[in-house]
């Protein structure tokens, strides 16, 4: 199963899942990753692996608490650190997919309500530009802003991250606001030089529980809308290229449970689905854009199910392909064990194992089989 020429093949982080000493963030006051992999001091050697294991597109975040640790005040030092990377990755001809809001704020910007501000806009507007300028010509794709809905549904309205509320209203106006800012650093950005900007939209796979039920098959279409397609929507106009993260399906019954037969979950009981990434990427080919698959990774200690998870996937976007979505790359999540956010430690995303005592990199076995898969532009099936 051969892929397009010019297909893109790598893997992803987030800053404060794996660069540790971010202590100014709304996260570190509430759930603090510490040293985490030391990303920050051993990205060298990070990036190592990454030209180890084949691969030529590489997504991570520049974090905004380090970069602008006071509203206004850019840190020099720090802009120098991440146009260092840059350039590490630049010398490996690896392509930078770089990701501007990773779920992760300045403590500031949060102490003044965050993306419920009506200034939010400006602030995440301001930081962005400033990083234009500051690596134009470096960074080959931008993306704004990570998973929107799973931000403010998780935040505002089932209250399981930070800030932890349940209030609806808060909920839409997070959205808007970063809608309202994803459009704005969009426009600025094509102003500026010639880019490439997107957004990371977590999609998943609905089906009815009973195709025969008139009420299942609404509350997949509710389901579909709003979580899938309402904040693309929004944004539509502004957008160069699609970055698909995906993790879920869903078999709904009414009036709104969850029924997978979970034939194959991982260690944190997500289910394994591949073929739902077929219908999300089919989903996608009427907005009539390029389409990156931005983040997709399996919680496998033991590295059981990573290699299968892999090409099955793998296996459904090449079909997607086949039927018309214009895929241009595949970036696993994670590059290296890290930080899952409310969840610790203890789930491993990682194509490379890493002893949090020592903090020791090990490759998996399965990151050798997708290594070949990069390398080879396609696998047999």
């Amino acid at each position: 199963m051969k892929f397009p020429p010019g297909f893109l093949w790598g893997s992803a982080t987030s800053a404060y899942q794996v660069e540790g000493g971010i202590e100014n963030s709304d996260w570190s006051k509430g759930y603090r990753a510490g040293l985490a992999c030391d990303h920050y001091n051993r990205y060298e050697e990070d990036f190592d692996l990454l030209q180890k294991l084949n691969q030529n597109g590489y997504r991570f975040s520049i974090e905004w608490s380090r970069v602008e640790p006071e509203s206004g005040l850019f840190d020099e030092q720090e802009l120098e650190h991440y146009r260092r990377i840059l350039f590490s990755l630049r010398r490996r001809n690896i392509q930078t997919f770089v990701t501007l809001h990773h779920f992760t704020s300045p403590d500031w910007f949060a102490k003044a309500g965050g993306w419920t501000n009506a200034k939010a806009p400006y602030y995440f507007s301001r930081f962005a530009e400033r990083l234009l300028e500051e690596y134009k010509g470096l960074v080959d794709f931008w993306i704004t802003i990570n998973e929107p809905m799973i931000y403010a549904a998780k935040g505002y309205l089932d209250g399981t991250w930070l800030p932890r509320k349940k209030n609806p209203i808060l909920f839409l106006k997070v959205l808007h606001n970063q809608t309202l800012a994803h459009k704005k650093i969009y426009e600025l950005f094509h102003k500026k030089a010639e880019v490439r900007v997107g957004i990371a939209k977590n999609n998943q796979f609905f089906e009815s529980y009973n195709r025969k039920s008139f009420l299942d098959r609404a509350v997949v279409k509710l389901a579909d809308y709003f979580m899938n397609r309402w904040f693309l929507n929004r944004i539509a106009g502004h957008l160069d290229f699609i970055g698909l993260n995906y993790y879920f399906h869903q078999k709904i019954a009414f009036p709104w449970g969850t029924r997978n037969e979970n034939k194959k979950i991982s260690d944190i009981g997500w289910e394994v689905y591949p073929e739902g990434i077929y219908h999300v990427l089919s989903g996608l080919k009427k907005y009539q854009k390029t389409v990156y698959v931005t983040e997709n990774g399996v919680a496998d200690n033991r590295d059981l199910l990573r290699r299968d998870f892999i090409r099955g996937h793998l296996y459904w976007i090449h079909k997607a392909i086949q039927g018309g979505v214009d895929v241009r790359g595949y970036l696993h999540w994670s590059l290296i064990d890290n930080f899952e956010w409310e969840k610790g430690f203890e789930p491993r995303f990682g194509l490379v194992e890493v002893d949090y005592k020592t903090l020791e990199r090990k490759i998996r076995p399965s990151a050798y089989y997708y290594s070949e898969i990069c390398r080879n532009n396609g696998f047999e099936h």
